[in-house]
Formats: C-alpha cells, structure tokens, sequence
C-alpha cells in the first residue's frame, strides 16, 4: 500500500515589528528561528520581515499562530505574522486597485498591508471615511491597498492608524517589495 504524499508549498511570512522601532532582528537568527520549528528551505527577503520557507502545513492559522509563539518566546514581543501562499501573494502582486495613470503618477506610492482575516463591512466603512485628495484605499480580501499620493510621512495616515481603525493587527509593505517578491517566488516553484 503506497502512503499519500504530503504536499510541501512555498509560503511567505510578513511578519510585523521585525527591524522597526527598536526591534532589531539578525537575519540568519530570523531564519533559525523559523527552521528551529521544521520548517525547510527558509530564505529572507530584504530585512523587513519577509520569511519564504516551504511547509506541508494544511492550516496557516494554525502555522501563524505557532509562528507568533515562537518568536515571542524566542524574542521577547510580540511579532504578529500574516502567511499566504505562493500563488496568493502572485494575485496580490497582480491585482489592480486603482487605474494604471493613477499608480503611474510621479510621487504616487501604493502600499498593500496585510490581515489576518477580510475586514467586515463596519470596519471597511471606517477605513473609507479616511480618503482624502492625498490616500485612497481598496480593501480586496485579506489585503488592504493603499494608493498615498505624497510620501508616506507627508499622510495623516499609518499603519497603526489603520490597525486601530479596522480593529485587527495588520503589516504594510510598499507593492514594489511584493511584486519582487512575487517575481523570485513564483507559484510554480
């Protein structure tokens, strides 16, 4: 009798609170914390706290949730972590929120931050109250687009301003980072 193969996929951690305000991470401890959990293939993306590493995990709550116990145990914080696979973060690279002349604009910058879960309808609505001549957003699935049309540190808004407004942890990373990401970790792998 021949034993199902267990399916490995590629997947991708964001993890949130890596080498920002104080929280200053090596890059080849990040990866032996995430190999010291059996996870196999582990490679870091620029040092932001993006964590590419294959698993036969079926349930990635369930992985983010050993993930985020590990890290605070091993680190000492919190460090909330957002998985998608290979092909989901290829839709998120290629989904298109705004109009190509709008994201083409000189100064214009589009951040995607990621959820743990779609935000409901209430919680949208809030979010859309915040669109000024400068941010415009776009909720798709587990994803928030964010079209900012000054630099980032020129908006009213933030990431912590959208975690307390949609009421749910979340990470941010400019859409060029993603796309690259995308590129080198293709859904076919």
């Amino acid at each position: 009798m021949k034993l199902p193969s267990t399916e490995i996929r590629r997947l991708i951690a964001f993890l949130r609170a890596i080498n920002v305000g104080g929280h200053n991470v090596k890059i080849d401890r990040l990866r032996e914390l995430f190999e010291a959990l059996g996870l196999s293939n582990v490679e870091t993306f620029i040092a932001s706290g993006n964590v590419i590493f294959d698993s036969p995990a079926k349930n990635t709550r369930a992985l983010e949730e050993e993930i985020e116990g590990h890290l605070r145990e091993a680190l000492g914080y919190e460090v909330a972590t957002f998985i998608r696979s290979a092909s989901e973060l290829a839709d998120i690279a290629s989904y298109q929120p705004f109009s190509t002349s709008e994201l083409d604009e000189e100064g214009n910058s589009l951040y995607i931050a990621f959820l743990p879960a779609p935000p409901d309808d209430e919680a949208q609505q809030r979010l859309l109250a915040f669109r000024t001549e400068i941010d415009d957003f776009h909720v798709h699935e587990r994803e928030v687009y964010w079209l900012c049309r000054k630099k980032m540190s020129e908006s009213a808004f933030s990431g912590a301003l959208l975690e307390k407004t949609i009421g749910m942890p979340a990470t941010m990373r400019n859409a060029t980072t993603v796309k690259r990401l995308a590129a080198k970790y293709p859904a076919s792998q």
